[in-house]
């Protein structure tokens, strides 16, 4: 009776459904509060089977993290990656390769901008899709612009219009300077000053042709007649846009994902306007900047990873009103946000856009982007004349290419 009894126990558990665990994915992200990161949360939510857990990897570090866990294994399956470091990994064959996948998948690939899908793609591959799009532009104290007698609704439009207006509105007794910027020792000093660099006729391939030096030496006086914070050389653009913020500094050059920081924390009337051009008529430039996602050639879950991004191509609608980050795809308004100035900033955005342009696509980016940022310290630290800087950062970068 005992093993009778038993038995039919055993055969009710052994007849009991059992219950499957989700599949769990790793991802990687600069920022817990980046869209991806929003994403992921709202699709471990839903009843997929599938959860991700998002580890945040500072911007700095992010590069070289990646690479070491990839060297030993210890890779995430999604990675958010800065789109200049992209070829670094696809063509290392880090990346997944997509293109089996997107035969059958809602992501069409043509509905994205050539820009941004050129920063992830490598031979012929697709490894990856568009998280957004960004670019920098001019901000400006239009509160500042009135007390010092300059027309608010005449923001500068050239380089020497702008260092006019920084000499103007520059007040040391209040610890005001002109205008900040980041020329630090980083991808974020390269994305600055490659714009300045593409108007005076340059490229990331040739960074000292003629006019190149006339860009460098534009930053270099503004430094040197203290129009910038010394802490430009050492400052990212989330700390020099906070110095404007605060009130000291007159105009900040960076991108419209500050626009939200900027309405809950600036005290002043602001506005947003095109960068300055080198000289009226002459050419207009910026760079392209946010990220790419990629899943990992060693996932061991790359459907279930693949699905996610489905999700990730299915909210570009939600970017701009709810992160200020500009869609990587035609055909996408920007929804009004209800701040009156953001909404206003998104129309310059979108105009200073059409004229950014990729850093690469190259496997060789990150040490491209070093050779330029050397350039760019060893100029404004007075060590070496900027043609001589821009002289050496282009031996560095034709060994490279």
């Amino acid at each position: 009776m005992k093993h009778t009894l038993i038995a039919g126990l055993l055969g009710t558990c052994l007849a009991l459904p059992a219950f499957a665990q989700d599949t769990v994915l790793t991802m990687w992200t600069e920022s817990a509060t980046a869209p991806e990161a929003v994403f992921a949360k709202e699709f471990s939510d839903m009843d997929n089977g599938i959860t991700i857990d998002v580890r945040e990897v500072p911007f700095d570090n992010i590069v070289t993290e990646t690479l070491r866990s990839f060297a030993t294994k210890t890779n995430p399956d999604i990675i958010a990656i800065d789109n200049p470091d992209h070829a670094a990994f696809s063509s290392r064959g880090a990346f997944l390769d997509l293109t089996p996948l997107l035969a059958n998948s809602t992501i069409k690939m043509d509905t994205y901008f050539p820009g941004p899908v050129a920063s992830l793609s490598w031979d012929g591959g697709v490894y990856g899709i568009p998280r957004a799009s960004n670019t920098i532009a001019l901000y400006y104290n239009k509160d500042m612009f009135r007390a010092k007698g300059l027309d608010p609704d005449a923001p500068p439009t050239t380089w020497a219009a702008l260092k006019s207006a920084a000499e103007t509105l520059s007040d040391p007794a209040n610890n005001v300077y002109g205008i900040a910027f980041s020329a630090r020792a980083s991808e974020e000093g390269t994305f600055q000053f490659l714009p300045w660099l593409q108007m005076a006729g340059g490229s990331f391939q040739k960074v000292n042709g003629p006019g190149a030096a006339d860009a460098l030496n534009f930053w270099k006086g503004l430094m040197d007649e203290k129009l910038a914070s010394p802490d430009t050389l050492t400052r990212g653009q989330w700390d020099s846009t906070g110095t404007f913020n605060g009130g000291n500094a007159a105009m900040a050059i960076s991108g419209p994902w500050e626009l939200k920081r900027m309405s809950a924390d600036a005290k002043f009337d602001w506005g947003v306007t095109l960068l300055p051009l080198m000289a009226e008529g002459g050419p207009r430039a910026s760079a392209l900047g946010d990220f790419n996602l990629a899943i990992f050639a060693n996932s061991q879950s790359p459907d279930a990873a693949f699905q996610f991004l489905e999700y990730v191509d299915a909210q570009s609608a939600r970017l701009w009103p709810e992160f200020t980050r500009m869609p990587s795809k035609a055909g996408v308004a920007l929804a009004p946000t209800g701040d009156a100035r953001i909404d206003a900033a998104a129309g310059v955005f979108i105009e200073q856009l059409q004229s950014a342009v990729n850093r690469g696509p190259s496997p060789e980016w990150p040490k491209i982007s070093k050779a330029i940022q050397d350039a760019i310290q060893s100029t404004l630290t007075g060590q070496k004349d900027a043609q001589q800087a821009l002289d050496d950062a282009q031996g560095v970068i034709d060994g490279l290419l």
